[in-house]
């Protein structure tokens, strides 16, 4: 569980696109900010007592800001509202330090899918791949121009020779993703971000071309409601979690979130997502095994079973050790 953070100044607040505004945040004192790699993200904590995720945005070599881009969600859970209707220019946000579980790999040739918001970690990888003259195609897929964040920024004189863009409203510009992964051989990477029915389809399409699940990427930032994590209810069971630190031991109810009981008696872990993509809330496990339910572990991750998503995932055994 990630607990270092740091506070930025927002410099900046702009409408990019229906329902989309781009933050951009500076260290108040204008000192630089950590470095991060292109597919890197942050936890913001916002108004209200939000925690949520946003990829980084803006050329990784660059040290005195942070770019990201926020689509208000509709319904919102409260994360993407409080940065549309109650973060302003000039506030202070606790931010974490850059996180990267979507990094770029070596590779002869990059392929780059963006649908809708998911385009802002896929920006920052294109700009990177350009300013080391590496081969690579970024298609960009959006419901309409109007709501194509960016657009000005991924049709700009650095990237548009080797950006596509697509729009559901415009047939002639229709994604024919089979097509541009028949082209791809044993050097080239497939990596996709945006919804989840979108990243499923590329996936799907990479894999019928041939391309080797080690070479297609991806990140999430929100589950279609069929992939969600089952809730705590019929059939589970209730356990225990011990703290480490302490040797406390507390109650975990059939019915309820391991990040919900810990809560309520008094034991805060931060999470964002709720539904195991987003890692926040991700705590280590030095005795038990847990009963996973995250999309953010990988499996031989999950096989090691030293840590979980409690916001999400359970135990098998009857008691969990936890990091904490």
């Amino acid at each position: 569980m990630t607990t270092e953070s740091l506070t930025v100044k927002v410099a900046g607040k702009r409408q990019v696109a229906q329902d989309v505004v781009c933050l951009e945040l500076v260290d108040p004192e204008g000192r630089p900010l950590p470095a991060f790699s292109p597919g890197a993200h942050i936890d913001v904590h916002l108004p209200g007592g939000f925690i949520r995720q946003y990829s980084l945005l803006n050329d990784s070599r660059q040290r005195a800001r942070f770019q990201i881009g926020v689509l208000r969600e509709l319904p919102s859970r409260g994360g993407s509202a409080a940065v549309h209707e109650r973060v302003h220019e000039g506030d202070l946000l606790r931010i974490s330090l850059p996180r990267n579980r979507f990094p770029l790999a070596p590779a002869g040739r990059s392929l780059l899918f963006a649908g809708g918001i998911g385009v802002t970690p896929l920006l920052c990888m294109a700009r990177h791949l350009r300013a080391i003259d590496a081969e690579f195609e970024l298609h960009y897929s959006s419901r309409s121009r109007a709501r194509a964040a960016f657009l000005d920024e991924v049709l700009g004189p650095d990237l548009a020779d080797q950006t596509r863009v697509h729009f559901d409203d415009e047939p002639q510009t229709a994604l024919d993703a089979q097509a541009v992964l028949a082209a791809a051989d044993a050097q080239t990477h497939v990596y996709v971000c945006g919804p989840s029915g979108y990243i499923d389809f590329i996936r799907d399409q990479a894999r019928a071309a041939g391309v080797d699940e080690t070479r297609i990427h991806f990140e999430r930032f929100a589950l279609d409601e069929d992939q969600r994590p089952a809730a705590p209810g019929a059939g589970d069971v209730a356990f225990q979690v011990q703290l480490a630190s302490t040797g406390e031991v507390f109650d975990i109810p059939a019915d309820e979130t391991v990040t919900s009981a810990l809560d309520r008696q008094g034991v805060f872990i931060p999470v964002s997502c709720e539904e195991g993509i987003c890692g926040t809330c991700l705590t280590g496990v030095s005795e038990g095994v847990p009963e996973h339910r995250d999309s953010y572990l990988t499996e031989a991750e999950h096989a090691a079973n030293d840590q979980f998503t409690p916001c999400c995932s359970r135990a098998r055994t009857s008691r969990l050790v936890l990091d904490l």
